[in-house]
C-alpha cells in the first residue's frame, strides 16, 4: 500500500527556517520531519512512499538521493565505480512527484491519481509527528467501509476558557478545555476519493472534498489519543527539538 505524503507547502509561518528548504526538510533532532515520518510507517511495514512535492522540491530529491552515503559508513571501489554499505539502509522505495510550486493540496493529490488510482492508499501531512498506531488506523478504515478516514485529535485550549452570558462571566475553566475535534491527518482513502477533488491548482482538499465526504457519510473518523503535533511555526519546532534533547520524543516509535 502506497503511502502519499503533502511535501508542497512553503512554511510561509516558520519562514526563519524555509527560506532554503521546503518545511518538511526542517530538522527535528538533526533529522528532517520527514524521515521522522517516514520512519514510522516504515515501522509498521508500509515503506512504498509517493512525495507530492512543490515548494523547493528539488531539495526533497536532493536530500534522498544523497541519503545512503550521507548517513550509513561504506566501502568505495573507484576502479569498479562500486559502493558496498557497511551497515543496513532503510528499505524505502520513493516516489517523486513534482505538482506545481502554488498547488493547494486537493489538487497535489488529484495530480497523482494516475499512480494510486485503483487501489487504497494513505495520506499523511509532512509536518506533523504523532505516535499513533498505523495497524489500527487501517483496521479502522477497513471496519467502517467509507471512501475515507481521517485521524482526530481532540485539541485543548492551552488557556482558562470563560462562559460569557449578557457581558458577565458564568463559568471560567482553567486551561486544557476540549474545543473540538480537528483534523490531525494519517487518512487513509479509498479510490473514490478522487470524485470529490476537482482538477485545477486551487482545490483545498481540507475544503470541498473533506465537507462533502462528511456530508455523503463517507468520513470516518479514527481518534487519536496519544502524541501528536503540528510544525507550523518557528516556535513548534524549537518545542519539539527540546523534547528531543529530553529524550522525550514520543513519536519515535521505531
Amino acid at each position: 500500500m502506497k503511502v502519499v505524503i503533502l511535501c508542497g507547502g512553503k512554511g510561509m509561518r516558520m519562514h526563519e527556517l524555509t527560506e532554503d528548504i521546503p518545511k518538511p526538510l526542517v530538522n527535528v533532532g538533526q533529522k528532517p520531519m520527514l524521515w521522522h515520518i517516514l520512519k514510522t510507517y516504515n515501522y509498521y511495514g508500509f515503506n512504498d512512499f509517493l512525495l507530492l512535492l512543490g515548494y523547493k522540491g528539488d531539495k526533497i530529491k536532493e536530500y534522498f538521493v544523497n541519503y545512503k552515503w550521507k548517513n550509513h559508513s561504506f566501502s568505495l571501489d573507484t576502479a569498479k565505480d562500486e559502493m558496498h554499505m557497511m551497515d543496513k539502509a532503510e528499505d524505502w522505495k520513493i516516489t517523486f512527484l513534482d505538482t506545481g510550486p502554488n498547488t493547494m493540496t486537493g489538487s497535489r493529490i488529484k495530480r497523482a491519481q494516475h499512480l494510486l488510482e485503483n487501489e487504497t492508499f494513505m495520506l499523511t501531512y509532512g509536518d506533523g509527528l504523532s505516535d499513533i498506531n498505523i495497524h489500527k488506523l487501517l483496521k479502522f478504515h477497513r471496519a467502517k467501509k467509507r471512501v475515507a478516514t481521517v485521524t482526530g485529535i481532540e485539541k485543548k485550549s492551552q488557556y482558562g476558557t470563560l462562559t460569557v452570558k449578557d457581558d458577565i462571566a458564568i463559568s471560567f475553566n482553567e486551561k486544557q478545555t476540549n474545543i473540538g475535534v480537528i483534523n490531525g491527518g494519517f487518512f487513509v482513502l479509498e479510490p473514490e476519493v478522487f470524485n470529490y477533488i476537482k482538477d485545477d491548482t486551487n482545490c483545498a482538499f481540507e475544503q470541498d472534498p473533506l465537507v462533502n465526504l462528511a456530508l455523503d457519510n463517507q468520513l470516518a473518523v479514527y481518534m487519536h489519543n496519544g502524541f501528536w503535533t503540528a510544525c507550523d511555526t518557528y516556535n513548534d519546532i524549537v518545542k519539539i527539538n527540546n523534547l528531543c534533547n529530553q529524550n522525550k520524543a514520543k513519536w519515535k516509535v521505531w
